[in-house]
């Protein structure tokens, strides 16, 4: 074997290494890397409202993309039954936002989900609650203001779990075995505003 040909193997050998090593880190605890932070492969939206930057999702509305109904990005790869989902987020203060699961398309608006939703505002009225009515003090206090927080939902069966920054924000348990959705599509919100922005990055998904 001449020098040249073992130096292509080594160089091989260092890449398959570099790639199982990859493999393993997004495969850590059961959880996969479901975002590449370059492009939205696996992911489907209104490119007018969202688009990729600096590593991250970014869901945006401005005086010259006026918004008129609620818009999502949506994860193709899988319909979700039981799952954790971990991600960053950081939203403007006049922000509008959640992440739609277990949820299905509006056949008549595109981009359009409805379902279960960890809600996100930017000024933490409802941030990290499935639809209930205004945020306890204390529970405000957890989260950071125009800044990258931390979310994790776990949803098991019935039960659903949402967490923002380590602290349990809401805990639903939906018994109602004929309008309960127990599998669908994962999703990120942009509300209908006059201007927003939300950013989501690393992004991770466990299905149980």
């Amino acid at each position: 074997m001449n020098q040249k040909n073992l130096f292509r193997i080594l160089i091989a050998i260092c890449l398959l290494g570099n790639t199982l090593t990859t493999n393993a880190q997004q495969m850590k605890d059961g959880f996969v890397k479901i975002f590449n932070g370059k492009s939205m492969a696996g992911w489907d939206a209104d490119t007018t409202f969202w688009k990729v930057k600096d590593n991250s999702f970014v869901g945006e509305v401005t005086p010259q993309t006026p918004i008129k109904t609620n818009t999502f990005l949506i994860y193709r790869e899988s319909l979700p039954a039981d799952f954790e989902l971990k991600a960053k987020y950081r939203i403007s203060v006049d922000g509008n936002s959640g992440i739609n699961y277990r949820s299905e398309e509006l056949p008549t608006i595109k981009y359009a989900l409805k379902g279960y939703q960890a809600d996100i505002d930017g000024g933490n009225v409802y941030t990290g609650q499935n639809y209930e009515e205004g945020n306890a003090d204390s529970l405000k206090a957890k989260i950071k203001t125009n800044d990258w927080n931390d979310i994790h939902i776990i949803v098991k069966g019935n039960h659903m779990q949402h967490y923002i920054n380590g602290v349990l924000m809401s805990e639903v348990t939906d018994e109602d075995p004929e309008k309960r959705k127990m599998s669908g599509l994962l999703g990120f919100q942009v509300h209908i505003s006059k201007t927003m922005k939300v950013e989501y990055r690393k992004v991770f998904l466990k299905e149980l």
